[in-house]
């Protein structure tokens, strides 16, 4: 059953994961919403400046943005109601975790291109 997923941190840059996480959601079935607030577009999806900009509910949040900037957007994530959080590698610290629990939210340290059955392998620029 295709959900959709906000990825913070979504890159226009084909090479890095952010970027990746968009075409592998998206080849999925996901309904994708990047999240950028420099960007317009990202492989043809709509970019949105902010997770508070969403045109609707979004089931995951798949972050790729350092921890101290994540900490910054946890209470608009909590106020999205996810049912999980995605911290990608290097996305994650353990302040951001205990922060992110205390706001209700479950968390999932690993890489989400894995999760959904996909490599970033298959998603070279």
């Amino acid at each position: 059953m295709p959900q959709s997923v906000a990825v913070l941190g979504a890159s226009t840059d084909r090479r890095k994961y952010s970027n990746k996480a968009v075409r592998a959601y998206a080849a999925k079935g996901w309904t994708v919403y990047p999240i950028n607030p420099k960007a317009e577009t990202i492989e043809g999806h709509k970019c949105y400046p902010s997770i508070r900009d969403l045109p609707g509910p979004v089931d995951r949040v798949s972050i790729y943005l350092p921890p101290a900037v994540t900490l910054d957007a946890l209470p608009d994530i909590a106020d999205a109601q996810p049912e999980d959080v995605f911290l990608n590698p290097g996305a994650e610290s353990d302040e951001l975790v205990s922060r992110a629990r205390e706001l209700g939210l479950k968390t999932v340290q690993a890489c989400s291109i894995i999760d959904i059955g996909s490599r970033s392998e298959d998603y070279r620029d």
